[in-house]
């Protein structure tokens, strides 16, 4: 495995690569929005993000602030070795079912408190989502929930070749 050599990050840029492992927690006030179907799934100033070297964020958004009528308990489950165990959610929206697309962590570690009852959704499957009015990419690998957006430098776990990282 060869090393890694972390993007240079611009100013104004955060690089993954100076985020901490393991993970932590921080509250935020950036703007964050999901839209499908010309529905307003979530829309908050209140979210907590995660952070982790080589990850872009993910950010876990408090149920007040989330459609949650359009949500419903999956069977799927996880495990976190910093988080503890998370469950899934699939979204409905006008008829649109998108399966195992939100995951939260009901009795967080200690360490992540601040997670309990709120709930992160993969950018992917979504008409939209947004951080600060910014149209984010979903982070590569089927299994990883980061938001990539212009302030963040790479490169970004779940791009070929990342599996050791």
């Amino acid at each position: 495995m060869r090393p890694v050599v972390p993007d240079t990050a611009r100013p104004g840029q955060e690089s993954v690569w100076d985020y901490p492992r393991p993970a932590i927690a921080q509250r935020s006030v950036r703007h964050v929005l999901i839209e499908h179907r010309g529905v307003t799934l979530a829309d908050t100033r209140h979210s907590v993000r995660t952070i982790e070297t080589s990850h872009p964020p993910s950010y876990y958004i408090p149920p007040s602030d989330i459609l949650m009528s359009a949500l419903r308990r999956s069977t799927r489950q996880s495990f976190c070795e910093w988080k503890g165990n998370a469950v899934y959610y699939d979204v409905e929206i006008a008829g649109d079912v998108l399966r195992d697309v939100a995951w939260s962590y009901p009795s967080p570690t200690p360490a992540f408190a601040a997670l309990r009852d709120h709930i992160a959704f993969y950018a992917g499957p979504f008409d939209g989502c947004f951080v600060d009015g910014e149209r984010v990419i979903p982070q590569p690998g089927e299994f990883y929930g980061g938001w990539i957006t212009a302030d963040l430098a790479g490169p970004f776990k779940g791009v070929p070749g990342s599996r050791y990282w």
